[in-house]
Parts: C-alpha cells; sequence; structure tokens
C-alpha cells in the first residue's frame, strides 16, 4: 500500500512537470500588431517642410530600424564587456540554513580490538540546528582565463563598431541612389503623367486612321509602333523613379504610404571633385574600411584565445577564507575562522595541448588569407569605384549633350507645327523622345552622385562625425552638409584629418 502512495505521487510530479505549447491568441496578436505600428514611426520628427538631401541622409541615420539594430547590438557588446569584468572578481559567498529531525542523531562506538562497545550511545548534536557562514572563494586559474575573455569582449565590443561604421556607409549610399531618383520622378511626374494620356490618345486616333484606311496601313502601324515602343520605356523608367520614392521613404523610416515632398535642385554642370591619387586612396581605404579592421580584431582575438588555451592547461590553485557559525550547543566553539588552498591540476590537459595549437594556427591562417584575398578587393574596389564616376560622369555629358539637341529639335517641330510644316503626330512622337532624353538626363545625374558616395563607401571613411541617438535631425542636416556641400574629396579628407 505504501508503494501505491509513491507511485501516485510520482505520477503526480511528473503530470504537473508536462508543459503543453500555449500559442498566442488572437487577441495577443492584434495588440502586438497595434502596438509595433506605432512604435515604428515612435517620437519622430515630423514632415513639415521639403525634404533635402543632407536631411534624408540625417533622418535615415536618426530613424532607420536597421541602423537601430547595430547600435542595439553595439551596446549589447558593451554591457557583455561590463559584465565579463565582475568575473575577474572572486566569489563571496553567503549561506545559512537549517536543519530538524524528530529525533537525537546518536551513535555508539565499537573496539577494533575487542569488538565489544566502547562507549554507551550518545549524541553531539540538538534536533534543531541553525548554520550560517561567509566564505570568500578565488580561484587563481579563473582569473587569468576571465582576464583574458574580458580583453576579447572588448574587441568585441571594436567590431560592433565596425559593422556600424560599416552600415553608416551602406545607408549614405543607399540614400543618394534613391534620393536622386525620387527627384527625377517628382521633378518629371507631372509632365509624364500628361504626355502618356496624350501618347494613348494619340494611338487610338492612329488605330481608327488605320481602320479608316485614310492613309497607307504600313505608314499607320509604323507609327503606331513607335509610340508603343516609347510609351513602353516611359512606362518602365516611370515604375523605377515612382518605387525609389517610396524606397527612400523606407530609408528614412517614413510610414509607408506617407506623403512627402522633396527640394527639387536645378540641374548644374558636374565638377570632379576626385582630385586625389589612387595610391593615396588605397592607402587610406585599407586603413579606414571596417572589413580589414574587423579581421585584424578577430586576429587579435585569436591570439588572446592561444593564451587562455595554454593558461587553461596549468594547475589551478584555490584560495578560500570563511567565517561561520552554528547553534549547535555541543560544540566547543560555535564561531570559527577557516582558511586553506587547493591545487588541482588535470593532468589529460596535457595530451590536448598539440590539437589546440594546430587549431589555433589553422585559424591565424585563415584570417590572414582572408585579410589579404579582402586586402586585394579593397584595392580592386577603389579603382572600380574610380572608373565608375569617370564612366557615371562620361555618360552624363552624353546626356546632356543629347538633352539639349533633342530640346533644340523640338523647338524646331514646335515651329513647323504652328506654321503648319510639320504634323501633330510627329509633334507627339519627339515630344515623347524629349521626355526620355530628360529621364534619362535625371538618372545619369543620380548615377554621377550615386558613384560618389561609392567612392566613400571604398575608402570606409566616417564622412561625418554622428551621435544618432542625440543629435536632433537638423543637427545632423548641418554636420553632414558641411562635409559635402562644395567639398572636393581631398578637402574632405583634410577636415577629417585623414593622413
Amino acid at each position: 500500500m505504501q508503494y501505491r502512495c509513491y507511485i501516485v505521487v510520482l505520477c503526480l510530479l511528473v503530470s504537473g512537470c508536462a508543459f503543453i505549447p500555449v500559442p498566442l491568441t488572437h487577441d495577443e496578436l492584434k495588440a502586438q500588431a497595434s502596438n509595433d505600428s506605432v512604435l515604428i514611426t515612435w517620437n519622430q520628427d515630423p514632415v513639415v517642410e521639403p525634404i533635402t538631401l543632407y536631411e534624408s541622409i540625417a533622418r535615415a541615420l536618426k530613424y532607420n530600424l536597421d541602423f537601430h539594430l547595430e547600435f542595439a547590438e553595439k551596446i549589447l557588446s558593451q554591457t557583455e564587456l561590463d559584465l565579463s569584468r565582475y568575473e575577474l572578481l572572486p566569489q563571496l559567498v553567503a549561506k545559512s540554513g537549517y536543519n530538524g529531525r524528530d529525533n537525537f542523531s546518536g551513535a555508539s562506538s565499537q573496539s577494533l580490538l575487542t569488538g565489544l562497545q566502547s562507549l554507551s550511545t550518545s549524541t553531539s548534536s540538538n534536533r534543531d540546528i541553525f548554520n550560517a557562514d561567509l566564505s570568500l572563494t578565488w580561484n587563481v586559474l579563473d582569473f587569468g582565463l576571465s582576464y583574458i575573455r574580458a580583453k576579447q569582449a572588448a574587441d568585441k565590443v571594436l567590431i560592433a563598431e565596425e559593422e556600424k561604421r560599416k552600415v553608416v556607409n551602406r545607408m549614405v549610399q543607399d540614400v543618394r541612389t534613391a534620393y536622386w531618383r525620387a527627384v527625377s520622378n517628382d521633378r518629371l511626374i507631372v509632365k509624364l503623367e500628361a504626355l502618356l494620356v496624350r501618347v494613348s490618345q494619340a494611338i487610338e486616333e492612329s488605330k481608327q486612321v488605320e481602320k479608316k484606311r485614310l492613309e497607307r496601313p504600313l505608314t499607320a502601324l509604323t507609327y503606331q509602333r513607335e509610340l508603343i515602343g516609347i510609351k513602353r520605356e516611359l512606362e518602365a523608367l516611370q515604375r523605377d523613379l515612382s518605387l525609389a520614392k517610396i524606397q527612400l521613404a523606407a530609408l528614412m523610416n517614413l510610414r509607408p504610404g506617407e506623403s512627402y515632398q522633396l527640394v527639387i535642385p536645378d540641374r548644374g554642370d558636374i565638377v570632379d571633385k576626385v582630385d586625389i591619387s589612387p595610391e593615396m586612396m588605397e592607402q587610406i581605404a585599407l586603413e579606414n574600411r571596417p572589413e580589414i579592421r574587423t579581421i585584424s580584431y578577430e586576429e587579435r582575438i585569436n591570439k588572446k584565445e592561444a593564451k587562455a588555451a595554454i593558461l587553461s592547461l596549468l594547475p589551478g590553485l584555490d584560495i578560500n577564507f570563511g567565517k561561520s557559525y552554528s547553534s549547535n550547543s555541543f560544540l566547543f566553539n560555535n564561531n570559527w575562522l577557516s582558511y586553506g588552498t587547493q591545487v588541482s591540476w588535470n593532468l589529460l590537459n596535457i595530451f590536448k595541448l598539440p590539437a589546440t595549437k594546430r587549431e589555433l594556427g589553422a585559424r591565424e591562417n585563415v584570417l590572414e588569407a582572408r585579410r589579404l584575398a579582402l586586402t586585394m578587393a579593397i584595392m580592386t574596389q577603389v579603382h572600380v569605384s574610380l572608373a565608375q564616376y569617370e564612366h557615371a560622369q562620361r555618360e552624363y555629358k552624353t546626356a546632356a549633350d543629347y538633352y539639349l539637341t533633342q530640346q533644340k529639335i523640338l523647338d524646331q517641330l514646335r515651329s513647323g507645327v504652328a506654321k503648319n510644316t510639320v504634323t501633330e503626330q510627329s509633334l507627339i512622337r519627339e515630344e515623347m523622345n524629349m521626355m526620355v532624353a530628360e529621364i534619362k538626363y535625371d538618372i545619369a545625374y543620380s548615377d554621377v552622385e550615386n558613384a560618389y558616395a561609392g567612392i566613400f563607401a571604398s575608402l570606409g571613411i566616417d564622412p561625418f562625425p554622428i551621435d544618432a541617438d542625440t543629435d536632433s535631425v537638423s543637427s545632423l542636416t548641418d554636420s553632414i552638409m558641411k562635409y559635402f556641400e562644395g567639398l572636393s574629396l581631398h578637402e574632405q579628407l583634410f577636415s577629417m584629418k585623414i593622413e
């Protein structure tokens, strides 16, 4: 019967420890969705004026959630470093307890020589005892290992900072690309939509002309083909430009669908701002690229890991000191101090050392090979970014020449229409060509700006000091503008004190 009771109690305990998955309820998911939709744009400065390029960059750095994620990971690394410092401290343990029983603990002794009981049954303990002690323990080996781990955690904080810098450079480049394409959209959207309406009407009129055979069918079909081909190209350009404004809003962390306006700058001449030698640019990139710095920190971590591996093979030395108290009345001394040392050594760790050294050496070789491969890739990227900038400049000049030539042609056709020497069909066709030329003119300019930002990204330099967590949007905008507005690359590097 007693065993059955034990079985019943055991079954109850086991069933009580069984956990059933509980999915989130619809109300919980609904509340979370509502809360998150508010938090994503919480405490942001509202958009009250048209946004400039530099304000768009400032808003991206201050409010972009991907950037906040990198910043949060950096804070996490910093807190892990702060936590690792406590591992250097000895253990100070305070304990107290109570022990009781329903009868006395007693014992007797037996002589090993005669086999007879030598003492009557006696006790040396009360039935209820209260114990307390305060002990300080310090393992010298653990202290050394904790010190190395703390140094490694410090390097991981620096790695997180480099990851943050990489995100900043990438974000600045993405914002510049999206901004200039969105500017093209705002500059041309009204004219583009109006022209597409006219083109659709012209196509329908041409179809009617073809149907009624008012002119040769081949002539009408050829005209329709030209209009439809240009219309298709315009619609593709319109799609790309309209998406750019949505992408820019996402980068600035504006709520999807929120309406905002951009400052539309005048088209100006492209000024060559790259006045620094490729060799110096290579040196700057190799000194400042976050990827190179990250590998260098990983190599430092690996070297410290080698020290930790050797240190873990040494004997451990425990030093302890404590103060104790017991309420047992049979004790001669109820309060006492205790102290001692203990040495322990796992002798089998000696056989682990060769394999550990080989593993660390292999990791060091991998990091070195990765650093050298990345060095070549970065040097190549520097030259590629320069080549892209030069090509973008040439393409912009060509697009500008084409746009101006098309403008003159259109002016001539409009004059011909007024004099009834040119047909309306020819005018519509050239107006479409003019719109395509203007859009490609703007796109070419945005490509130049993007290529210029790509040079900064290839160099890995921070184009401006930022503290997005505390600076306002206006102060960030001013800081960014000072480093970009009207400065050549050499002047910006000089202002950043890059030697």
